[in-house]
């Protein structure tokens, strides 16, 4: 049982792919997203479908995994079976790969103001912000009541925040610098806020570095050692100061899928699991922990939240139960670096890669080159590059495109009870007579003639 169709979970279901293995791989969603790009949806730069791909499609050739979609309600261990849209299923390996979600700190009231980017509905809810936003400014008269729908401010200095706010301040300066007659977008101010003492601060400090050199030369204001008190519909607060602003993205902090506390095991203060040598819960050697959710240290340092840790892992765990299935001692897991790198905009990045340290153009190239390879499927592969060498020649984004989605959507869920498998049976029907006459119309509507209702 893998719960989770992201990198770990894909992963650990495609090295499954062996005789004697039944896998079955649940999760919320019907597709697979490519989250590194998801910014790029977020930003009209790429459109939906090319950062992600239905799930049942990539397995549609391993016959022994069977995908469901649905929501996990609970884990229970000690008689090794989920519970997932009120209906029971056993298993006899599990591997949880649901990874992280967004935290604000105890401040749960900023998402409403502040989303995060972690799915496709964020990506296209944050799309539709920032477009609308510009759309308001053009409808204001004066540049003070202009001012907040063009200030962006972007909560957190990770990889996600210096990519979001490069391709703001890209957005107001080239794509759109001549749709709007009113105002000028080039004067949109970006601002990107950072706790800590540098921006991308897993990376070398001389990388660091630069990266923020490259923000500012596509002018955005960084502001380093500053923390967010507060936040509303209209405004941001650092310490004593208040900035105007009517669009703020949070990318400054992540939590666990909650399903990690079900486990009964000890978690770190992110929830993440604190995972045995071979990535299983301890002493539950039939549970596997992949991806983000992993609490683990390697020569001294804790284990990064990144891509290639999630297919190692999934990898990994999914040798493992194949060397339990033929009775062979499991391999502890050791993570392999192959580099980060991080995108600040057109032709400037960030890369270290081994020894290599890498940025601007060079970089630039590496990170376009990895990405586009590490897509799951060739249409996605060419739909990015010729969006990509699109935008590139012409500084536009074609997906631009303002989605207005409903605040609460109708969604067809299972009854909600917990605990018993619901069968729905319905009643016989009792056939008609042959020469039975038509239903009476509805709605006042004509009756249409015997010959078409008998043909019907």
């Amino acid at each position: 049982m893998i719960l989770g169709g992201g990198f770990a979970g894909l992963a650990a279901a495609r090295a499954l792919d062996c005789p004697g293995v039944r896998v079955t791989l649940i999760d919320r969603s019907n597709h697979h997203l490519f989250q590194p790009l998801l910014y790029q949806v977020a930003s009209a730069a790429l459109a939906a479908p090319d950062v992600s791909a239905p799930i049942r499609r990539i397995l549609a050739k391993q016959s022994n995994v069977t995908v469901l979609m649905g929501a996990v309600q609970r884990i229970e261990v000690e008689k090794k079976r989920i519970v997932v849209d009120a209906r029971h299923l056993d298993y006899d390996y599990l591997i949880l790969a649901t990874g992280m979600g967004h935290t604000y700190f105890g401040h749960d009231k900023w998402a409403e103001h502040a989303p995060g980017l972690k799915t496709i509905g964020e990506a296209l809810d944050v799309r539709r912000r920032i477009l609308r936003a510009f759309e308001a400014a053009e409808m204001e008269t004066t540049a003070a009541a202009r001012r907040p729908f063009t200030t962006f401010v972007v909560v957190g200095g990770g990889p996600t925040g210096v990519e979001m706010a490069g391709a703001l301040a890209e957005i107001a300066g080239r794509t759109l610098a001549r749709d709007f007659r009113r105002f000028d977008p080039r004067t949109t101010r970006v601002i990107l806020i950072e706790a800590g003492p540098r921006v991308l601060a897993t990376f070398p400090e001389d990388l660091s570095l630069k990266a923020r050199e490259q923000l500012e030369g596509l002018g955005v204001e960084v502001r380093v050692d500053s923390r967010v008190t507060d936040l509303g519909p209209d405004f941001v607060q650092i310490g004593d100061e208040t900035i105007a602003t009517r669009t703020v993205l949070w990318a400054a902090g992540v939590r666990a899928s909650p399903l990690t506390t079900h486990l009964g095991v000890p978690l770190d203060r992110a929830g993440r699991v604190w995972v045995e040598h071979d990535l299983s819960v301890p002493d539950r050697p039939e549970v596997f922990v992949a991806g983000d959710l992993i609490a683990k240290t390697q020569q001294g340092q804790p284990l990064p939240g990144v891509a290639q840790l999630a297919v190692q892992s999934g990898r990994h765990i999914a040798k493992n139960i194949r060397r339990d299935v033929v009775g062979r001692a499991r391999l502890p897991f050791t993570y392999v670096d192959k580099g980060s790198m991080a995108t600040i905009g057109r032709n400037r990045a960030v890369a270290q890669i081994g020894g290599f340290r890498l940025s601007g153009f060079l970089a630039w190239w590496l990170w376009l080159t990895v990405h586009a390879l590490a897509l799951v499927s060739y249409r996605s592969r060419l739909a990015v590059l010729t969006e990509w060498a699109f935008a590139y020649f012409t500084w536009q984004r074609r997906s631009r495109v303002i989605l207005e989605v409903p605040s609460q959507p109708v969604a067809v869920t299972a009854p909600s009870v917990v605990g018993k498998v619901l069968r729905v049976v319905e009643p016989p029907q009792q056939p008609e007579p042959a020469d039975a006459p038509p239903p009476p119309p509805r709605n006042g509507a004509p009756r249409a003639p015997a010959s078409l209702a008998a043909g019907a």
